[in-house]
């Protein structure tokens, strides 16, 4: 390749002189030295031409070889390229058949310890079945055992409960006919169908508060009753009041404000029903009430003793009370005004105290617990009710005896044992 870059040089170096040689003005006729140079000198110029095309071919002939010589480097390289993409992808291949291959055996050796792991999984399970057996087996027989165990026991206590039932059915006997001889009556328990039928009739309601009110005839249940119902006498939708006893059948009788969740009944008098004193509380279903009250006079009947007795034994909260407790009161225009308010203060202050001594004397006389007894006035009742209360310490403010007290009580008492859940059908002993 560089002997044709040099013969390429030379050619083009001689090119220039002959350019000038022919580009020269003609001359005159020339002499015979002159013809002679003129035909060395084209001598010369033939050699020369020759010289050029013989470089000229040399150099044809030697880019042509440097064609070739390109044209096989580029085969070359071409088939180089070729050999190299082709050990490229056998490489490759290579490449991914060992990546195939630790791909295979890894899986083989995750699918070996796997299956492994399942073997060894199984087997634990299959001990733990058998293990769980033979635990099962060993507790069915200790059970077994407990109850055979149990069952002779129960039939030991079977027979001891069966002689102490005979016992005490034996004692019963002769405490009752104890009882009997000495005019003491027996507690009437309801079946579970009678404490259904009893709420049925007054219509219990869930989310109320049920107080009965019960007492002799006459003894003004109407008359209070409407007056904790805010009411008066005789006023549209008031309990039926009298001389006599109105009250033949129990009155449902809801407090007229929807916001009061109070219902009130007004239980017949004992003395207007064919019903012996002590089935009375059985009979008007007195255990499903969450309160009862007891109106009183100066000495306890059989029937109000009865009523306190069953409540006590059914933990309802029962409240002797004392209405009518405003005859002490007197307009007798006798006296002047403040003569007169000291004479109905005396007669107040004597009329509590012996009612609360006669209330304390018969439960005494009953054998029955001693409690309080409220002494109301059915129309200071209703004041208290309506929010018409005389300011404290004023002399109207005297003039009331327990009627704050009766109702704090009342409803405060229902509202606990309706939040204890006490059971009506579950007397204490």
């Amino acid at each position: 390749m560089g002997a044709v870059v040099s013969g390429l040089v030379a050619l083009a170096a001689a090119i220039p002189p002959l350019i000038r040689l022919f580009n020269k003005p003609p001359a005159p006729d020339p002499t015979h030295n002159e013809i002679a140079e003129a035909n060395r000198l084209q001598k010369e110029k033939e050699e020369r031409e020759k010289a050029a095309q013989i470089a000229k071919n040399e150099a044809d002939r030697l880019s042509k070889e440097a064609e070739m010589n390109a044209q096989r480097a580029q085969e070359a390289q071409a088939a180089l390229d070729v050999a190299r993409a082709e050990a490229e992808r056998v490489r490759r291949e290579a490449e991914d058949a060992r990546i195939a291959a630790e791909h295979a055996a890894r899986v083989a050796n995750e699918e070996a310890q796997r299956r492994e792991a399942e073997i060894r999984e199984e087997a634990r399970k299959a001990a733990e079945a058998v293990e769980r057996e033979v635990l099962r087996r060993e507790q069915l027989a200790e059970e077994e055992n407990r109850r055979a165990e149990e069952a002779r026991r129960l039939a030991e206590e079977a027979a001891r409960v069966a002689m102490e039932e005979a016992q005490v059915a034996l004692e019963a006997k002769a405490d009752l006919e104890r009882q009997l001889r000495e005019g003491i009556q027996p507690v009437v328990m309801p079946t579970a169908a009678e404490l259904e039928d009893a709420k049925r009739r007054i219509g219990y309601q869930e989310g109320l508060y049920h107080f009965a009110v019960a007492g002799v005839a006459g003894s003004g249940k109407s008359s209070l009753i409407n007056a904790l119902r805010g009411m008066r006498n005789g006023q549209a939708g008031a309990a039926a009041t009298g001389i006599t006893e109105t009250t033949l059948q129990v009155a449902r009788l809801p407090d007229p404000n929807p916001r009061h969740p109070f219902v009130w009944y007004d239980i017949p008098g004992a003395g207007t029903l064919k019903v012996e004193d002590w089935l009375y509380f059985h009979k008007q279903g007195l255990y499903v009430f969450d309160a009862l009250v007891v109106l009183v006079d100066n000495r306890f009947t059989k029937t109000d003793i009865a009523i306190l007795r069953n409540a006590r034994l059914f933990k309802i909260p029962c409240y002797i009370v004392r209405s009518k407790a405003d005859g002490y009161e007197s307009d007798d225009e006798e006296y002047d005004v403040e003569d007169r308010e000291k004479l109905e203060e005396q007669a107040r202050d004597f009329f509590v105290k012996e009612t609360r001594q006669n209330v304390q004397r018969n439960l005494r006389d009953a054998v029955l617990p001693l409690q309080r007894v409220y002494i109301v006035s059915n129309s200071k009742m209703l004041s208290a009710i309506k929010g018409n209360a005389p300011l404290a310490n004023s002399k109207k403010a005297k003039k009331f005896v327990d009627e704050y007290d009766f109702l704090l009580d009342v409803l405060r008492d229902a509202d606990r044992r309706r939040g204890s859940g006490a059971a009506a059908t579950q007397p204490s002993n």
